[in-house]
């Protein structure tokens, strides 16, 4: 991260997740991310404030920028699938599901979480 400021604000946004406060902490990723929009770190703690606050579609955007960037990323792929899961993009959710999956074979829930989808795309 190129500024102290974006940095301090990553701090912010991370201590409020600790805190279990998802709305609050996505204010200042929000403006760390549009100070450093190219850092994986800030867009993945956004993400989880956002999803944290049930805000689904934004946080699919996040993941979905650092799948892009990152597609190797477990848990970047997971989370993107669960958002788009959870805004009701059963057939979207499905490949970023499988492939967290794949990436972390001992990951139960990213098992379950894939088969539920393969499961409403069936059902």
């Amino acid at each position: 991260m190129a500024t102290p400021d974006t940095y301090e604000l990553y701090r912010s946004g991370l201590d409020l997740l600790e805190q279990g406060d998802h709305h609050a902490a996505a204010l200042p990723l929000r403006r760390a991310r549009d100070l450093e929009p190219d850092t994986g770190m800030v867009r993945e703690a956004l993400g989880r404030a956002l999803f944290g606050a049930r805000r689904f579609r934004e946080a699919a955007d996040e993941f979905g920028v650092l799948v892009e960037r990152e597609p190797m990323n477990h848990y970047a792929q997971f989370c993107f699938g669960r958002a788009l899961q959870l805004c009701g993009r059963h057939a979207e959710a499905r490949p970023p599901l499988t492939m967290a999956a794949l990436l972390k074979p001992e990951r139960n829930d990213y098992r379950v979480y894939r088969d539920r989808t393969i499961a409403a795309l069936e059902g």
